[in-house]
């Protein structure tokens, strides 16, 4: 599995080989909503325009459940269980949720304190998984010591707490940090999904994708390169 599966072949001159891209939403009660499912629409419709699907995505968590309850009250249900490092999808993505509310039964926050996602994540992290983190996923990501000396950013209600944490912030709607990549609020989301859609498949395959979900990009992305 290559660490930056997601870069694909997008920047070569020849012809493209769509790369096969495997992806992990990791779920968890009180996650916000669009966090999840707005990548998950976008990685989903990249994969049937790329040619012979190249690829999957689906919903996990850490422990077998048929269904997670998200921070509004939307019931999902799950595919899996999120594999060991050394099985590991080529991105794993995580949404936040409920960080600001202190929510200690279900949200990003409750997580945080409870200490397995951010462990899961900075065990993934340390083998080399590509991990996304939408808004306050980031602070989960914070909670691991993944983000510590990174560039990242997150919901604006949390950017304090992220920079005091350790990361660098840095004032953009999407950061690329190579291995790690993270988006400010909700909506952010999109753009971080079809950002990582168009360096894999083209940008032919991430404006049909804007096209369809009618989503009009917002702003650069603030990329390693």
């Amino acid at each position: 599995m290559s660490r930056y599966a997601f870069r694909g072949n997008s920047h070569d001159a020849g012809p493209r080989t769509a790369p096969v891209v495997n992806v992990d939403i990791l779920l968890y009660d009180g996650f916000d909503e669009l966090d999840a499912i707005g990548p998950y629409e976008v990685f989903d419709y990249a994969l049937g325009y790329a040619g012979d699907r190249p690829g999957r995505v689906r919903y996990v968590t850490l422990d077998e459940r048929d269904s997670v309850t998200a921070s509004h009250g939307t019931r999902v249900g799950v595919d899996g269980t999120l594999p060991d490092p050394e099985d590991a999808p080529d991105l794993l993505v995580v949404p936040g949720g409920g960080w600001t509310d202190r929510d200690e039964a279900a949200s990003a926050w409750a997580e945080a304190q409870r200490g397995e996602v951010p462990r899961a994540l900075s065990a993934h992290h340390a083998a080399g998984t590509r991990i996304a983190a939408v808004c306050t996923g980031a602070m989960l990501l914070a909670a691991g010591g993944v983000t510590d000396g990174r560039r990242a950013i997150t919901h604006a209600s949390a950017v304090e707490e992220l920079r005091e944490s350790g990361a660098n912030v840095v004032d953009a709607r999407v950061v690329d940090d190579g291995d790690l990549l993270t988006a400010g609020g909700v909506t952010s989301g999109i753009d971080l999904a079809l950002h990582l859609v168009e360096d894999a498949f083209g940008a032919a395959v991430a404006d049909r994708v804007a096209t369809v979900i009618e989503y009009e990009r917002r702003a650069s992305v603030a990329d390693e390169r």
